[in-house]
């Protein structure tokens, strides 16, 4: 068994895409996964799974597909990579609310810059299948658009706490 971690993209963000992490949690135990556990109300969860990394995100998007009646897009990453995202983090001196991550399904584009519109403070960067980004003046304000596709964005305090969640499963 392999430790997970799943984060869903738009939901129950904005009043759209509402999913009770009751539901997602019954829906992952349903799939067969083990000690499943959410956080927050924003699709975060973690798990443990015999099967491989895109085969979970292959089950987990066919259940929610089903539940939601549309196509909810789903990021699973290991808990090694959770953990080695918290390393790796190019502004660990900052406030973790002012740093995100964006994941992607794969990786960002080598031309990052030039797919940025309305960056004021903000600062980028690529790594693996991730983008960090700080936002000095903070996530709701800011106008960065990043031209990279689908993804899906949570703060560094959550994934911090997500990392340590698959680190204790």
């Amino acid at each position: 068994m392999r430790t997970y971690v799943a984060l869903l993209r738009a939901v129950n963000v904005g009043g759209t895409g509402k999913l009770p992490m009751s539901e997602l949690k019954l829906l992952c135990e349903e799939a067969g996964f083990e000690s499943v556990k959410t956080y927050i109300a924003s699709g975060n969860v973690v798990f443990a799974a015999s099967d491989r990394e895109d085969k979970v995100k292959h089950i987990l998007e066919r259940s929610l597909t089903t539940y939601a009646g549309r196509k909810v897009d789903v990021f699973v990453r290991t808990a090694r990579a959770m953990m080695d995202l918290v390393e790796a983090n190019p502004y660990s001196g900052e406030p973790g609310n002012k740093v995100a991550v964006m994941f992607l399904d794969g990786q960002p584009p080598v031309d990052l810059k030039n797919r940025a519109k309305g960056v004021a403070g903000e600062k980028f960067k690529a790594a693996g299948r991730e983008v960090f980004i700080h936002y000095p003046d903070g996530f709701g304000v800011s106008k960065l658009q990043l031209d990279v596709g689908v993804g899906t964005t949570r703060n560094m305090n959550t994934v911090t706490k997500l990392a340590d969640m698959a680190r204790a499963l």
